[in-house]
């Protein structure tokens, strides 16, 4: 059994007394161990990060791009090998394990472009001989805290952006797959930052609190529950922490009558059980409007959920593989149990699926519920697997009222030809993110990513400008250079531009 340690300057983290397991997902057996760090781990990450910042944001921010276009090219050279680990720890199919790399270099790609991103305002002749200029400046020392679902992906997403605008990053991934992180780190090291620029620690809820209370952290961006992303968010203001904190999610999809029904199968088919489902932009609840588009949309689902294959991660004809561990199995066997105690109809029961030669592994059958309601608890909350909710509704305006009216509002699709009916939708759904004619909507690297209600704690997306915004301090300079014949006669004055 192989030991993963955290990625600190001056190697391995020190002895530590508290270890994680890191399970292949395909067999059930536990293939690693974590060490779990403590605050004096933390301590010297912080440490040597504080050493390297300064002179890493001092370099001009063409040569950090430059060390981005690397790194973007070692992560290429190595993607096979990173997208197999990925998912031999967290069991999504290697194809979309790929795409997981792929989608957080997509923001790499963004953060090469940072000199642009950074540019000031100019204004010249503001006052009687006095200009005004703005500046970005890095915050310091920062830190992420990712979960398990999108181990390359999300931690990119933070840490190119953090560190193209030059500051030090600490990682602190899910101990559940924390192997790609700490390679991600190797990388960026070789790609030419300095020692001390991306650090990553591992842990639990202790290395997490020491994230948030150390007051050298000047801002901390994380991914997961909404409860967990609640509390992150409060305890780091309260510290005095910049904070954004993406929570959970329960996404709808809206199928209108003169949608195309084939299209919208094949959308729900990845979208709702692509990856085991393990998605906080996955489609888990889709909204026929009218009886006659709910029945057609459900027999069509059904030849479509049958024919998808669950498979071990390396299986190249497998839709999706298992999900991450047997507590996560559980719980979403639970949930499906909850449906059905609520009344609601189960169509697919992908409880107890085997598969023959991988009996521990931790699989999840496809799912589908029908006759759904708004009111059920197994509707109101995340899953967070392969399972299907069909809720139905009479008209638009109920459709539209059912994701704008749920606690999460982190994305939504509407599938439709028509125009009117897509623009409506889109200005007056209460959601952060919309699809039209796309199920799942993740916005390009250029753009940002964020939803909105308990999806969301904070007042700043991810990535694109919005990551620019969040990972710098803007300070704006007003100068003026006197040619002698200033009197000083309204020293005491406040000054205007007048």
């Amino acid at each position: 059994m192989r030991d993963i340690d955290h990625h600190i300057v001056g190697g391995p983290g020190g002895s530590s007394s508290r270890f994680g397991e890191v399970f292949d997902p395909n067999s059930g057996q536990v293939q690693a161990r974590v060490a779990f760090g403590d605050k004096a781990a933390l301590d010297r990450a912080v440490a040597a990060a504080e050493k390297a910042q300064p002179g890493w944001a001092a370099t001009n921010p063409q040569r950090r791009a430059r060390v981005m276009f690397k790194f973007k090219e070692l992560v290429e050279a190595n993607l096979e090998e990173l997208a197999h680990l990925l998912a031999s720890e967290h069991g999504k199919v290697v194809a979309d394990a790929r795409g997981d790399v792929q989608r957080g270099l997509d923001v790499i790609e963004f953060s090469a472009g940072i000199p642009h991103a950074l540019k000031g305002e100019y204004t010249y002749g503001a006052g009687p001989g006095i200009d005004v200029y703005s500046m970005r400046q890095p915050l310091g020392v920062v830190a992420g805290i990712t979960p398990f679902n999108f181990p390359a992906m999300i931690p990119m997403w933070m840490f190119g952006v953090a560190i193209a605008v030059g500051n030090a990053f600490i990682l602190k991934p899910s101990e559940r797959d924390p192997s790609v992180p700490v390679r991600l780190a190797e990388l960026m090291v070789e790609a030419g930052a300095p020692e001390g620029i991306l650090q990553v620690v591992h842990g639990d809820k202790e290395m997490v609190d020491a994230i948030l209370d150390h007051p050298a952290i000047s801002a901390v961006s994380f991914v997961g529950s909404s409860d967990i992303a609640h509390y992150v968010y409060r305890r780091g203001v309260e510290n005095g922490k910049r904070v954004q904190a993406m929570g959970g999610a329960k996404n709808h999809g809206i199928v209108m009558p003169d949608a195309d029904m084939d299209q919208v199968v094949k959308d729900l088919a990845g979208a709702a059980f692509g990856s085991a489902g393990e998605r906080c932009m996955a489609l888990p609840v889709v909204v026929p409007v009218g009886e006659k588009t709910a029945n057609e949309l459900r027999e069509a689902l059904l030849p479509a959920i049958a024919a998808l294959r669950v498979g071990v991660s390396t299986d190249p004809d497998a839709h999706y593989g298992p999900v991450v561990n047997a507590a996560h199995r559980q719980r979403v066997e639970n949930w499906i149990q909850t449906g059905v105690d609520e009344g609601a109809e189960l169509v697919v029961d992908g409880r107890n699926f085997t598969l023959q030669g991988h009996e521990g592994g931790f699989f999840v059958g496809p799912s589908l519920f029908d006759h759904v309601k708004p009111t059920m608890q197994s509707y109101k909350e995340e899953i967070f697997g392969p399972v299907l909710q069909i809720v139905r509704a009479p008209d638009f305006e109920t459709a539209l009222k059912l994701p704008s009216d749920h606690q999460y509002g982190n994305g939504v699709a509407i599938f439709t030809r028509n125009g009117h009916a897509a623009r409506e939708f889109a200005a007056r759904v209460n959601v952060g993110m919309v699809g039209i004619n796309v199920p799942i909507p993740v916005p390009v690297a250029y753009h940002s990513f964020g939803g909105w209600k308990r999806s969301a704690f904070g007042d700043i997306n991810q990535h694109g400008m919005e990551g620019v915004r969040f990972w710098t301090k803007t300070k704006t300079i007003t100068q003026r250079w006197p040619d002698g014949s200033v009197t000083g006669e309204n020293a005491f004055v406040i000054p205007t531009m007048g």
